[in-house]
């Protein structure tokens, strides 16, 4: 017998022991198994429990023979299962008998190479990927309704991010355009991709719960997509019904508190060293921002939610242009003002960033302290002061909205948070 092609066999450089090649293909019929076991129990008929074992299997065995004589035999073999597979559905045609569709054919073909690749590949990926395909079959009614509820607004959105991640991100050039080498498209795009990406995620979820959202879970969906938006439009609906004002505050004050979710989710992503300075006094924020929830829910829990908050759709072109050139211009300043102010000059900047936009100071403060350790040890402070300014933001964004006296309630509600970051920026050591 021919000995082992040394480097064929995916084990890091050598080739697989005999036990190890046993494992993998007793791994083999087992993802088999489980596949098979799926498609007998929801379609009934072939293939089904034993089939799919032997597709899996024979994947590895052609996989195995093909390192010995040559890639052309497990082609080959996979061509026969294709016309194996075309077969039955040739027939069906000429009987004119209802075609069950292609989801089996495809997966007895992934299958075949989830066998071959369990042999010749890293097992976890062989492992990932047969499971895949298991409960890809499984959810089908679920994945359908998904597919149902899911509007043209909707798919546009998840078109749109695909194109702002997979075709424009590629093609920007990583080199830097700025006199003080700051700024590179590329790692500007990778930030909108980000917040685009965080916010889609809400904005999806709210879709599917909005509309039957209870009070505090429209609070929190609506701080994934945008604590600002949510703010507006909420303030908006109580111009409407006053009556739920208690509801609107609820509302706002949660969706404040998820934005500082946000901001851990983006210091993590753009400099993960800088967050274990920051998580316990911007924690504290948090929970003091949150502190009034509690009291207030008390007063409208049994209440049925009337202000349900819309929003729009955060992948347009248009708003990520509008941010990609926003987080720029304040990296550029940031930049600009710790060459030729010093620190002290970052509080105004911050504070006119937050009237805006979180997530523009929050990133550009992450992505400068990669080089500066003093900015990675006390960029929180800025960032609390742009949150400071944020709240003050919608407090008067509730006043004008709405009417004056939910303005002045917001005020109210946000004071436990504001005091505490006060108190922190001053204070901290």
């Amino acid at each position: 017998m021919p000995d082992w092609p040394s480097g064929i066999l995916f084990s890091e450089t050598t080739p697989l022991s005999m036990p190890a090649l046993f494992g993998r293909l007793g791994m083999a019929a087992l993802l088999g198994f489980l596949v098979g076991m799926q498609r007998e129990h929801t379609e009934g008929g072939m293939p089904g429990l034993r089939t799919f074992p032997l597709i899996t299997l024979s994947g590895s065995v052609f996989a195995i023979l093909g390192t010995w004589f040559g890639g052309w035999l497990p082609a080959a073999a996979l061509v026969c299962l294709v016309a194996l597979l075309f077969f039955p559905h040739w027939l069906r045609i000429q009987r004119a008998e209802p075609d069950p569709g292609l989801t089996t054919s495809v997966a007895v073909i992934l299958m075949y190479g989830v066998g071959a690749l369990l042999v010749i590949g890293p097992l976890e990926i062989g492992v990932v990927m047969g499971g895949a395909v298991a409960v890809l079959l499984q959810f089908k009614p679920e994945l359908h309704r998904i597919s149902e509820r899911l509007k043209d607004e909707d798919v546009r959105a998840i078109m749109q991010f695909v194109l702002i991640t997979c075709i424009i991100l590629p093609v920007l050039p990583r080199n830097t355009v700025d006199p003080l080498g700051v700024i590179s498209p590329f790692n500007v795009w990778m930030m909108v991709v980000l917040i685009v990406g965080i916010s889609l995620s809400g904005y999806i979820a709210y879709k599917f719960l909005g509309q039957r959202a209870t009070i505090l879970l429209a609070g929190i969906l609506g701080g994934a997509v945008s604590s600002t938006a949510t703010t507006i439009s909420a303030a908006r609906q109580s111009q409407e019904n006053r009556q739920d004002e208690v509801s609107t505050i609820i509302i706002i004050l949660l969706a404040s508190t998820v934005m500082f979710a946000r901001v851990f989710v983006e210091i993590l992503v753009v400099h993960p060293g800088m967050l274990h300075h920051c998580v316990v006094p911007l924690a504290l924020m948090s929970v003091a921002t949150y502190l009034p929830v509690p009291f207030l829910w008390r007063r409208v829990r049994d209440q049925q939610l009337q202000v349900v908050p819309s929003h729009r759709n955060p992948t347009q072109l248009r708003a990520a242009l509008f941010f990609a050139a926003l987080y720029a211009i304040v990296l550029f300043l940031i930049a600009w003002i710790r060459q030729h102010v010093g620190a002290s000059g970052l509080y105004p900047l911050a504070v006119l960033s937050g009237l805006h936009d979180m997530d523009a100071i929050t990133l550009s403060i992450s992505r400068m302290a990669l080089q500066d350790q003093d900015l990675s040890l006390n960029g929180w402070r800025y960032i609390a002061a742009a949150i400071l300014a944020n709240m003050g933001v919608k407090s008067l964004l509730g006043g004008i909205m709405a009417y004056p006296r939910l303005g002045l309630r917001l005020c109210l509600g946000f004071l436990p948070g504001f005091l505490v970051g006060l108190g922190l920026i001053l204070f901290w050591p």
